[in-house]
């Protein structure tokens, strides 16, 4: 029988497992296993994102609602994108729904014809709608153009030698002469943009956009350094015609350098899971809370590098709450150094099983290991 001590609060904040389940669904998986074990807990659950895939919903989860817009997409034709807008008025703009490396369409043109346009034309859009303050969630993007697409779609204009116009893609910036910003989207003075990110890269050298990131999303190592120059071609004429310097600031080089642009734009960068945790108000679910799940697809080293999880359990370990984590997989070398923060460290697999089944499997898994975690942290019988 259950003890007769108060209802445990729980609190559960993961990210989404990629391929599988989104947070919101990892998030009731583990609240069903839980309430199995103990029907009165106190669960609150705070889906979590790291400024990738599934950071819409993330966001939406503390109010708003969705909008979807017409806008390019990284190959050129155009697509269907899900935007937020805020309780606040402020909006979201998921790189990963414009350009997403995930869209088999946008990946269909290698990497040097891709474009950030579509990036611009939601900004845009927005615009019109009265937005001024836009989160923009970086992960997960197919492209690798200094955010020369995303500006020409606010009505930057790029020419070659001969005054021919210019698409914002690295092929034709390695021909790019001149830029005229005099056609910028005016209201863009009164806008406040926020780049959510956990890359520090500059837009280009040894430690940019292109070398380090570039090969995930098509890059051959051939084409490295010339697209690197056109990066540094742009930056070189835009920084001259905007006043402004920012190839080098932390985050220029996410997203293929689409935090070039955004720092070109004036915004300012926070970790992604950061702002996430403050738009959703986890510190407020962990007052009082004596519990902390979260977890994600894989655990590894780079969980502790601003990964949700690891930004989560910082929020908890603050509030004076133990977290555990509760991942798909989690690497064996990791758990030392994962250890050192979270009270436990699991994986749902109950033994060897394919990646099919794990993925198919994953909701009742969770809910079976979750509710077996529950029976052993509050002595249940």
């Amino acid at each position: 029988m259950p003890n007769s001590s108060p209802s445990p609060v729980v609190v559960i904040a993961p990210d989404s497992f990629k391929g599988s389940l989104s947070a919101e669904q990892v998030a009731q998986a583990i609240a069903s296993g839980i309430r199995r074990a103990c029907p009165g807990a106190d669960v609150r659950i705070c889906p979590m994102a790291d400024g990738g895939e599934g950071t819409l919903d993330a966001m939406l989860t503390s109010g708003g609602e969705r909008r979807t817009l017409s806008v390019r997409g990284a190959a050129g034709p155009t697509r269907e994108a899900l935007t937020g807008l805020l309780a606040d008025g402020s909006a979201i703009i998921e790189t990963a729904e414009v350009v997403g490396i995930t869209d088999p369409v946008g990946m269909s043109v290698p990497v040097e014809a891709r474009s950030t346009r579509g990036m611009g034309e939601a900004i845009r859009l927005l615009l019109d709608a009265g937005v001024r303050r836009f989160f923009v969630a970086l992960g997960g993007s197919s492209t690798n153009d200094g955010g020369a697409g995303l500006l020409t779609g606010l009505g930057l204009q790029l020419f070659d030698a001969q005054g021919n116009a210019l698409e914002g893609t690295p092929e034709q910036l390695a021909r790019l002469a001149r830029v005229d910003a005099s056609l910028l989207d005016a209201r863009l003075a009164d806008a406040q943009f926020v780049g959510m990110s956990d890359v520090d890269n500059p837009l280009t050298g040894e430690h940019g956009a292109t070398a380090i990131f570039g090969p995930q999303k098509g890059v051959r190592p051939e084409q490295v350094a010339p697209i690197d120059a056109a990066l540094a071609r742009f930056a070189d004429l835009l920084e001259a015609a905007l006043g402004r310097t920012a190839r080098e600031l932390p985050g220029a080089g996410a997203a293929g350098g689409l935090g070039f642009a955004l720092h070109m734009l004036g915004a300012q960068f926070e970790p992604g899971a950061e702002t996430v945790a403050t738009q959703i108000g986890l510190d407020a679910a962990l007052a009082g809370a004596d519990w902390l799940i979260t977890g994600e697809g894989r655990s590894d080293v780079q969980t502790l590098h601003g990964k949700a999880p690891f930004i989560a359990c910082a929020h908890a370990r603050a509030a004076g709450v133990p977290a555990t984590l509760l991942s798909g997989a989690i690497d064996p070398a990791a758990l030392p150094r994962l250890a050192e923060h979270f009270s436990g460290c699991f994986s749902p697999a109950p033994g060897p099983i394919t990646l099919d089944v794990a993925i198919r499997d994953a909701a009742s898994l969770l809910a079976n290991e979750a509710e077996q975690l529950t029976r052993l942290k509050y002595a249940l019988r």
